[in-house]
């Protein structure tokens, strides 16, 4: 073999070792980033402390807020509102509301965020390891969990957009974790910063505009801590609900992008059927429209309870009640569209079809057979009943069980 053919193999043969030895590097360092990026992907679905970020972010330029200081001295406007209004609603509803006062707060916008984004993880962490499992399988490689940190980085600014934009328009809340590992009272949330805003854009006073939306919010606390029975059944439901939608993750994920775009184009909104139900089991949408038959009796007898206790309580009730209504339906595109697509549209058709399924109760039977909506979960109107209270009067007033049938 000639020295130059000797030369030219032994550099052919250090190129190849070279070689094999950068690909061997490289593959080890590909394996790293992998199993670094698979344990940051397993971190959560969801990144909580970027969303309170993003949501109190979108509130600074909100117009109205109010000092920490300015919070703190209108504390006792509400307790003053409070002091007034358990007595008669206990009176009313012949139910006493022990503590009540002593579990209300004032809050700014970022204190409600803070508050609901606690809630919202609370809630996601019941499934989320689940939910990994499918998301970020063990050994799914760079793809899959490049994949995953892309979904928790848009669902993360998604969840921001929404506590953001819920921040500016939420009033009050009565905070329950239905979820939670212990069953600790809820408390009465009032959102002074979006009250003043409203009220100002009501032109209604403030003082009986806070008392009124007061009284809506105790009369929730009515609804749970006077009926121990309510937190657990809906609990349940909730939590079977979650756990059907883990079962399969990844196809849910596709069918909601449909979805919303679906919802986005305003398709199907005359069909009677939320877009959120065509995701859904046959199991998952009668557990949704049962919860639903529940939530709104929850917000059409609070209500009624406004208008009928009110009365006595807050002066030009029914001029704000009357300006207050006018204004949910009053809508702009993005509001309307934004509902819709999280969902809050649901609520404000529970406040219509639950009042009205209240009232019409009260008109038939007296309102001294109210009381037996709270009975137990057998008394809960069920599907098809809240649209059609006479089916409830027939089942649970008069013990005729077969009127249920549609």
């Amino acid at each position: 073999m000639s020295p130059e053919r000797g030369r030219a193999g032994w550099r052919d043969d250090r190129a190849w070792q070279a070689g094999i030895l950068i690909g061997s590097a490289l593959g080890a360092a590909a394996t790293l980033v992998g199993r670094h990026m698979e344990r940051r992907a397993r971190e959560g679905l969801v990144d909580w402390a970027t969303v309170e970020r993003l949501a109190i972010g979108r509130l600074e330029s909100a117009p109205g807020a109010l000092p920490a200081s300015e919070l703190a001295a209108v504390e006792a406007e509400y307790a003053a509102a409070m002091d007034r209004i358990v007595p008669a609603l206990s009176a009313a509803l012949a139910t006493q509301l022990p503590g009540v006062v002593e579990r209300s707060g004032v809050v700014d916008r970022a204190g409600w965020v803070r508050a609901n984004t606690a809630s919202f993880a609370s809630l996601i962490g019941k499934l989320e390891h689940d939910l990994l499992d499918q998301v970020v399988p063990p050994g799914g490689g760079i793809p899959v969990a490049a994949m995953a940190l892309a979904n928790r980085w848009i669902t993360t600014r998604q969840l921001g957009v929404l506590l953001g934009f819920m921040g500016q328009r939420v009033l009050g809340q009565y905070d329950l974790a239905l979820l939670s590992a212990e069953a600790a009272p809820g408390r009465l949330l009032f959102v002074e910063e979006n009250i003043r805003q409203t009220a100002r854009a009501l032109g209604v006073p403030i003082g009986p505009f806070r008392t009124w939306i007061a009284l809506h919010e105790t009369t929730h606390a009515f609804e749970f801590e006077a009926h121990p029975w309510l937190r657990p059944y809906l609990a349940a439901r909730l939590e079977r609900q979650l756990t059907l939608f883990g079962r399969d993750v990844r196809q849910m994920g596709r069918e909601a992008i449909r979805g919303l775009g679906r919802a986005l184009r305003g398709e199907g909104t005359g069909s009677g059927e939320h877009w959120i139900e065509r995701l859904m089991t046959d199991e998952q949408r009668s557990l949704f429209r049962e919860t639903q038959a529940v939530m709104s009796l929850l917000e059409g007898f609070s209500d009624y309870v406004m208008d009928e206790v009110g009365a006595s309580l807050v002066p030009g009730v029914e001029s704000i009640r009357a300006k207050f209504d006018e204004r949910r339906t009053r809508r702009t595109p993005f509001e309307r569209a934004m509902l819709r697509l999280t969902g809050m549209d649901l609520k404000i058709d529970q406040y219509k079809k639950g009042e009205l399924f209240v009232r019409a109760i009260a008109a038939a039977r007296g309102p001294a057979s109210l009381p037996r909506l709270w009975d137990g979960p057998e008394s809960l109107p069920r599907e098809g009943e809240i649209e059609h209270p006479e089916r409830w009067i027939a089942r649970v007033l008069d013990g005729a069980e077969a009127a249920t049938t549609p």
